[in-house]
């Protein structure tokens, strides 16, 4: 019940952004202590804000916001994604939702992995948990984002060789593939994926129904796909002829 709860909450935050406790309360039809307890569990994963009375997303740009959009299917590619990092791995996570998610999976279920990322957020997000090794690669530091940017990524990345990158992306389109929004991300994306073997695209299946404006330029890289199972037969299709494997959840 706690966790349908918590599951209904973000629906009706992502829908609305901002909406009163005592609202809350009402339409799920439970105690305002209870859903108090619920929010606080929500903002101890930081997910939601607490403010005066009200339950709030943040900022688009803002992981804590973007965790909550289709947390389900986020959850399920985390863990789908999780299981191609053995005990022992070196892995990269670049940042975003579902990776910062992914990251925590493998910190909670693999043993004596380590964590090469440019996210200050997923750094925070899994500090706690004791079986990982976490190495933050330097750079310029974007506040809204917690994410680093810039020539020192590049420089950071060159020191390691591993078999995945791990990375999100604002949508795709098929004449330029996979895109961000953002020109400093989309290149640390690029700097990353240099030093691995292969490239794993972790995604809802929305996003594949627009493209940001920068593209990623992934066609020299090996790259898969883990998306949810509501991605367009047409899509998947015309990923799979460009090479590119799609395991959906």
């Amino acid at each position: 019940m706690k966790k349908q709860r918590e599951k209904e909450i973000l629906n009706l935050l992502t829908e609305r952004r901002r909406i009163e406790v005592t609202e809350l309360s009402a339409l799920l039809g439970v105690s305002q202590v209870t859903i108090r307890k619920d929010l606080d569990q929500l903002e101890k994963m930081h997910m939601i804000k607490r403010i005066h009375g009200f339950a709030e997303l943040s900022s688009e740009d803002d992981i804590n916001s973007r965790l909550a959009w289709h947390y389900e299917e986020k959850t399920r590619i985390a863990e789908k994604a999780a299981e191609l990092v053995n005990d022992g791995d070196t892995v990269f996570i670049e940042n975003g939702s579902c990776c910062a998610l992914t990251a925590l999976t493998i910190a909670r279920t693999k043993k004596n992995v380590t964590i090469v990322t440019n996210s200050a957020f997923i750094a925070d997000y899994i500090r706690r948990e004791g079986s990982v090794q976490i190495v933050l690669l330097g750079g310029i530091y974007q506040r809204e984002s917690q994410c680093l940017v810039g020539p020192m990524i590049r420089d950071g990345a060159m020191n390691y060789n591993v078999r995945y990158c791990m990375i999100g992306t604002d949508g795709w389109n098929e004449r330029i593939g996979f895109t961000n929004k953002d020109q400093m991300r989309a290149q640390a994306v690029r700097d990353m994926s240099a030093s691995a073997e292969q490239v794993v695209v972790l995604t809802e299946s929305e996003k594949f129904q627009s493209a940001g404006t920068v593209p990623l330029n992934l066609s020299r890289c090996q790259v898969s796909v883990i998306t949810d199972a509501d991605i367009a037969e047409d899509v998947k299709n015309t990923l799979q002829a460009h090479n590119i494997a799609v395991t959906t959840i």
